[in-house]
């Protein structure tokens, strides 16, 4: 069995993006908990600092475009790794 590889990067970075989105939103109304989590995306994803909205939405763009490419590659290398496609 072989993957898509668009189809797994899209899948894995509607993913991640959804949840980076509905954390930030968590993070934004309740603040002793989030600030934590903002401050983890802020060490991954430069420019992501405090809790604002804007915080949020930069957060969620890398996180798609983080998720897009690392689950496009690891599709790739498990069509490498699978051999050729069997009928």
């Amino acid at each position: 069995m072989r993957l898509s590889v668009k189809g797994f990067a899209l899948a894995g970075a509607v993913v991640w993006g959804v949840g980076v989105f509905l954390a930030g939103l968590l993070a934004i109304l309740e603040p002793d908990w989030g600030a934590r989590y903002m401050e983890l995306l802020g060490a991954i994803y430069p420019g992501v600092e405090g809790t604002s909205f804007g915080a949020v939405i930069i957060a969620t763009l890398y996180a798609v475009v983080d998720a897009g490419i690392g689950c496009a590659v690891f599709a790739w290398l498990y069509n490498r790794f699978a051999g050729p496609a069997s009928t």
